[in-house]
């Protein structure tokens, strides 16, 4: 069943060959190894809450998203979006996009809203949320990990 988003989203085109994608072995040995969990920015991140005595769950199925962070009783959940997979600099980068523009511009433009819609379903549920490129982690991670804890320590 496809999901409704309150946006307009563009159709993703199917995968066929004559569209460029091919199905071979080595595409998918090549696309296995992308993670979509547990991936280093993600560990990093959890790493420095857990040394701060934050405690969370991971990927928490029952909260729309699949936060890779989540305390549900603090009312706070994280995302580490990647770079590429939910358009950072999105309206720079499509023009960069050389091979299979008609795909990779309607997935990421579905990704982002799925993003947008995710975040306003948490926020309706009285979540903070916080999202965080890879890149920002890898770059300021201190930066990060301080907003999601003044967030807490603010007073309720």
């Amino acid at each position: 069943m496809a999901k409704r988003y309150d946006v307009d989203v563009n159709k993703t085109p199917r995968f066929e060959e004559k569209s460029g994608f091919y199905t071979s072995r080595t595409r998918s040995r090549m696309m296995s190894k992308i993670r979509s969990k547990n991936t280093k920015p993600e560990i990093l991140f959890r790493r420095v809450l857990h040394a701060q005595g934050l405690r969370f769950r991971v990927h928490v199925k029952d909260l729309p998203g699949k936060p890779d962070i989540a305390n549900k009783a603090k009312k706070y959940v994280v995302f580490i979006d990647g770079d590429f997979w939910h358009g950072h600099d999105w309206n720079e980068k499509k023009k960069q996009i050389k091979s299979n523009r008609a795909f990779w511009i309607a997935k990421i433009d579905r990704n982002i809203a799925r993003d947008r819609q995710v975040n306003a379903d948490l926020e309706n549920r009285g979540f903070k949320v916080f999202r965080f490129w890879a890149s920002d982690i890898k770059r300021n991670l201190g930066r990060c990990v301080k907003e999601v804890l003044n967030y807490l320590a603010e007073p309720v």
